[in-house]
């Protein structure tokens, strides 16, 4: 394709290319939510298996499959975080609803008196996910100011 008239080197070119490049390099470096990429995955990671670890699978079996659909959603978010983060900044506030969500679904899902294991579960990791998810929407606003 060397006789081609859309060459590679179009964009060289281009009369707006450096300006392109150094918004281009802006918006991702912009993207600092990469550094919490990892403790989202975990959390997620953590509250799929938990029902299993906690040892609440047995009296809560839909509890338990809640938390695996969940925790796996979480992991798919951060995973998209890592691999488009362009594109998956306006999911950053999903991840802070999401960690409402799990705070109060032992009350929602399993009945009004859940064991306690699943309850401490379901709050703290919760917490960490709305804390995370509210860093992630700081940092998103941040950079969206700067472009």
């Amino acid at each position: 394709m060397s006789g081609s008239p859309h060459g590679s080197d179009d964009m060289a070119r281009h009369p707006d290319a450096f300006e392109m490049r150094k918004r281009y390099a802006r918006v991702l470096s912009a993207h600092d939510v990469a550094l919490v990429n990892g403790p989202v995955f975990v959390v997620g990671l953590f509250f799929a298996v938990s029902p299993w670890v906690v040892r609440f699978a047995v009296h809560h079996g839909d509890l338990a499959v809640h938390d695996l659909i969940i925790g796996s959603a979480i992991c798919l978010l951060s995973l998209g975080f890592t691999v488009a983060p362009e594109r998956m900044t306006g999911m950053s506030g999903a991840l802070t609803l999401t960690g409402v969500w799990m705070a109060v679904s032992p009350w929602v899902v399993a009945g009004p008196h859940p064991q306690r294991g699943a309850a401490v579960d379901g709050v703290v990791l919760g917490a960490l996910a709305f804390g995370l998810g509210l860093v992630c929407t700081v940092m998103v606003r941040r950079a969206n100011r700067i472009l």
